[in-house]
């Protein structure tokens, strides 16, 4: 009866503990390579994955080529048939994640069609064959076709284009389960957005999928969201949270807050272990999106809470920046940072703009030297494509430098 009590209590008490958070999917050391047609090719929603990646896992080193062609389908397209592309473009990279994003093209922007639907799934499972073979170890993430908006315009056909690539992406939940893969769905966050967003502003909803195929910066932002949950990626930047009775910080998580100091004025020194995602929310069309989402709080919290302010109101600065006013009620309820142009925003912008820079010295090292020359031999043609991924890798190396966090001066300024 004794051991039975105790096995009891112990079954009870798991069931009542929280789930423990599922690791993020990328490693320390990772090789990651973005496979896929146009909308891959925009390389928007890979820059932003990486950017995010990069800002908030700074002490790790995982890299990224981004390897999608317009017009892509399952058997290839403008840069070869599918073998020479999944050999030069991903296996040559030695690639321990793939993410592999093909259907809008190989749908054919029509009803749907058992026939054309069969030669997809023959032409998808060959991929995916291919790369556990040619790969060993490989991780791949299927990815579930991104929408054609069906949303702010009315569909071409009875039923709409899009039904049609939700049908392939269940296609491709099936093909997951049997190949020990994951999945991530890009199709239903963004409709879901866009209906809000139609609801709220038609103008500037159209703007999240322009010509109904390939999703602008903001479509493709929330894109790079639902493949980051996938992932679990984590949402937390950093939490800070203060009691300005007791002069004492009485949570940090992912940062350090130090030198803390509560005589009228309120202030310390933080230092993050991550930088926020820079989000544009100057940008009209992205503040729709984001507004229209979940992204700030599933990806982006940089929480700052202070209790028992004794002001009614107060000044934000970091590092002598004023960032705001917020009254005792906002601040004993959080302040997301990560929403605020802060010297960390800043500091994420310009890792992302080296996300970008390094991306175009690939894209032209790849798609302007290394395809069109394929058939040349010379050692000119060998030190040209060494040259340019020795300017990327520079490039990649100051992209490092750049997220890793820095200390800054937080000041509370009481306004009465």
């Amino acid at each position: 009866m004794k051991l039975a009590r105790i096995t009891l209590a112990l079954l009870l008490a798991l069931a009542s503990a929280p789930a423990l958070a599922a690791e993020f999917a990328l490693k320390d050391g990772d090789r990651v390579v973005f496979y896929g047609d146009s909308i891959t090719d925009q390389r928007l929603y890979t820059t932003f994955v990486e950017t995010f990646v990069v800002t908030r896992f700074p002490k790790s080193n995982i890299t990224f080529v981004h390897s999608g062609w317009g017009g892509d389908r399952v058997g290839g397209g403008g840069g070869g048939p599918v073998d020479v592309r999944l050999q030069r473009d991903v296996v040559a990279y030695n690639p321990t994640v793939v993410s592999i994003m093909l259907g809008m093209n190989d749908a054919s922007y029509r009803a749907f069609d058992k026939k054309i639907f069969d030669a997809y799934a023959k032409g998808y499972e060959h991929i995916v064959d291919t790369l556990k073979e040619k790969a060993p170890g490989v991780r791949l993430t299927l990815i579930q076709p991104s929408p054609f908006d069906d949303v702010t315009r009315k569909p071409n056909f009875d039923g709409g284009y899009n039904a049609v690539l939700i049908r392939y992406g269940d296609y491709l939940k099936e093909l997951a389960a049997k190949k020990g893969a994951s999945v991530a769905d890009l199709n239903t966050t963004l409709v879901m957005a866009t209906k809000k967003a139609e609801e709220a502003d038609h103008e500037t909803a159209v703007k999240f999928n322009q010509d109904r195929v390939h999703p602008g910066p903001a479509g493709q932002l929330l894109m790079a969201e639902s493949l980051l949950k996938a992932w679990n990626a984590p949402a937390t930047v950093s939490e800070v949270e203060i009691d300005a009775e007791s002069g004492k910080v009485t949570n940090a998580s992912n940062t350090t807050a130090t030198e803390l100091k509560a005589n009228g004025k309120i202030s310390w020194t933080q230092e993050d272990a991550a930088l926020p995602f820079p989000i544009n929310l100057n940008d009209p069309v992205t503040a729709l999106a984001v507004k229209s989402s979940d992204i700030l709080d599933a990806l982006d919290r940089q929480m700052l809470t202070v209790k028992n302010a004794k002001a009614s109101e107060y000044t934000l600065k970091i590092d002598g920046k004023d960032l705001g006013k917020f009254n005792r009620d906002q601040l004993a309820a959080g302040v997301n940072l990560a929403t605020l142009d802060t010297p960390m925003i800043q500091q994420a912008r310009h890792v992302h703009d080296l996300t970008l820079k390094h991306n175009n010295i690939h894209f032209t090292r790849w798609r302007g030297v290394e395809v069109p020359l394929q058939g040349e031999k010379s050692a000119d043609m060998k030190a040209a494509l060494e040259a340019l991924d020795r300017v990327e890798a520079s490039v990649v190396k100051d992209q490092r430098e750049a997220a890793k966090p820095k200390p800054h001066m937080y000041e509370l300024v009481p306004n009465s």
